[in-house]
């Protein structure tokens, strides 16, 4: 086959290839414009380069050449008998040098698994017949991120890619925060569903930052009543503890300050001992200005322990004592017991309280792998990651940002990974971002969102990322240690049942046998209000599956009703007569 183009200057990790006027092949099948592979034959290697730019401005003199095109060197094919592809470049072209449209058997090459750590995740863009390969363990342990607007099929992608991992790896574990309840169903059997309505969360796991914004809804603490916090947590700590040590009556007390405890220590307390420590103080002052700081503490308690929102920190925390072992099992799936995945659906909390339980998850994640030396993995994806990692320190948590962070500068040292999923990469802390050493970006309008990767990606790939705002559904730029090259490819179908609920179809016309009466509307205030008192709910399907007061309980409670997709009979519920 006659070359079609030779090389005309090197520079770097940059060439420039002349496209011969005289060939065999017409120009429509060369094809030889922005994003196309092409060999380049030196002496003893080929060399893989990218095609970047193709123009016929300023040509050389001579007739020969009828366009120019830039290319980025990515890497070389060595070996004649059993072709291995390497990253980089060690023996450079030279000018002269032939240039080819990359044959199909050299992309096999560069794309050959080259272990059993390999995931099938979809083919190239260039050759449909390639399957493109992602290695599981170079993703994985040097952590991931998913990028793309609104539509570009997101979530799609991290159903396939998380089931994939689970089928590479059944035994590693995976918690998913399922910001919009889409993935109850993607799963199947391999994933428990934990919702406010089955979750065990007992506020004494909470540090002192986290309980705070819990009691003050996310609002700024009154630094007064910080302070009589901080000093009365650890004495509650203490006098549980004695209470539990206190095998015989007429036992010493000790003093509870003696005990060691700090406000941080995941141990036991009791929220009555609490109150009383605060009630005891405010009994010994006599100034009424004093008092009446103790007293709004005390209220601001009280209203958050009997709102029923907040069952799933509240109710029944301090059955069975210590618990904290079995909450570890029951959220991070130890032992997994056939279900190695936990998806947290967070779209039925409240939304003051959201933040604080996804800073308890990431930290108690975090401080398990730690205390454990990593010796039972963790992946840790986190959807939506701009909400808990913003780039501006003014929005947000916190102990949220410092969670994830953590995980994201430390966590692969000690077996806890990091997934994460976001549509908005400039609105997510830049340095979060940069510890993810494998990106796929999908479709990205917003320029912002584009300059950042451009920052976030080697120089190598950096031309590729023009391609990001004409990408078309399902395709995606790959870049990083988990593929052999940037690559521009397209994710494989993913299996109905395997489908988000926010890629379910959703008409906008309503079916005129929906029923929309008022008794429909009725019904669904019910439960509306259902979510914010303690009496049971009429028609709410889910009340007889809450979970007894013992916290770890065998029988999952259902998913939330978003999560359970479209239904053609979901009206009919509704439908029932109002007790």
């Amino acid at each position: 086959m006659t070359s079609f183009g030779r090389v005309i200057s090197v520079r770097g990790s940059l060439a420039r290839v002349g496209l011969l006027a005289e060939r065999q092949m017409p120009v429509s099948e060369v094809r030889a414009t922005v994003g196309r592979f092409i060999s380049i034959r030196c002496a003893s290697s080929t060399i893989v380069a990218m095609i970047t730019e193709v123009s016929c401005e300023s040509l050389p003199v001579s007739d020969e050449y009828i366009a120019t095109a830039s290319v980025d060197l990515l890497g070389e094919i060595l070996g004649d008998d059993r072709p291995k592809f390497q990253r980089g470049v060690t023996n450079y072209p030279t000018i002269g040098d032939n240039v080819d449209l990359i044959t199909n058997q050299d992309l096999r090459t560069v794309y050959a698994p080259s272990g059993a750590d390999q995931i099938n995740i979809g083919n190239l863009q260039q050759d449909r017949s390639v399957i493109a390969y992602v290695d599981v363990e170079e993703m994985l342990s040097k952590h991931f991120a998913i990028l793309g607007s609104t539509g570009v099929g997101k979530s799609t992608s991290v159903s396939l890619l998380l089931n994939e991992i689970l089928r590479a790896r059944p035994n590693l574990r995976i918690f998913l925060l399922d910001v919009h309840n889409e993935y109850g169903r993607c799963f199947g059997d391999r994933s428990l569903v934990l919702n406010p309505r089955n979750l065990k969360l007992p506020f004494w796991l909470f540090n002192f930052e986290e309980i705070v914004d819990v009691l003050f809804a996310g609002r700024p603490g009154v630094p007064e009543e910080l302070d009589i916090l901080a000093e009365v947590i650890p004495m509650a700590k203490g006098l549980y503890t004695q209470y539990q040590n206190s095998d015989r009556l007429g036992l010493k007390r000790v003093d509870p300050k003696s005990v060691g405890y700090t406000v941080d220590t995941p141990v036991p307390y009791r929220l009555v001992d609490l109150i009383s420590l605060i009630d005891e103080r405010m009994g010994k002052l006599e100034n009424r200005s004093s008092r009446i700081i103790y007293h709004k503490l005390i209220s601001r308690i009280e209203t958050v322990r009997n709102d029923p929102r907040y069952t799933f920190m509240f109710d029944n925390a301090n059955v069975g004592g210590d618990t904290m072992a079995e909450v570890i099992s029951h959220l991070f799936r130890l032992p997994a017991n056939g279900r190695p995945m936990t998806i947290m659906q967070l779209a039925g909390f409240p939304a003051e309280v959201v933040d604080s339980v996804v800073s308890v998850l990431c930290r108690m994640a975090f401080d398990f792998g730690l205390w454990s030396d990593g010796v039972s993995p963790l992946l840790f994806v986190c959807e939506e990651a701009h909400r808990y990692a913003a780039a501006d320190r003014n929005i947000g948590f916190g102990p949220t940002r410092k969670a994830v962070s953590r995980i994201a500068k430390e966590g692969r040292k000690y077996g806890v990974y990091l997934g994460l999923v976001t549509q908005r990469p400039a609105e997510l802390d830049a340095t979060i971002i940069s510890q993810c050493n494998t990106l796929f970006a999908m479709r990205l309008a917003n320029d912002r969102d584009q300059a950042l990767l451009r920052s976030a990606v080697s120089d190598a790939a950096a031309n590729l990322l023009s391609f990001v705002p004409s990408l078309g559904t399902r395709e995606v730029l790959a870049f990083g240690e988990g593929v052999a090259l940037p690559t521009r490819l397209r994710f494989k179908e993913v299996p109905v049942h395997q489908l988000p609920r926010s890629e379910a179809t959703i008409a906008t016309v309503p079916s005129v046998a929906a029923g929309h009466d008022q008794h429909f509307v009725a019904a669904v205030l019910e439960r509306w209000r259902g979510a914010t008192s303690h009496r049971d709910v009429p028609n709410d399907p889910s009340i007889s599956d809450r979970p007894a007061a013992r916290i770890m309980t065998p029988v999952e409670a259902p998913m939330l009703q978003p999560s359970m997709g479209l239904d053609p009979d979901r009206f009919s519920l509704l439908k029932k007569p109002l007790r």
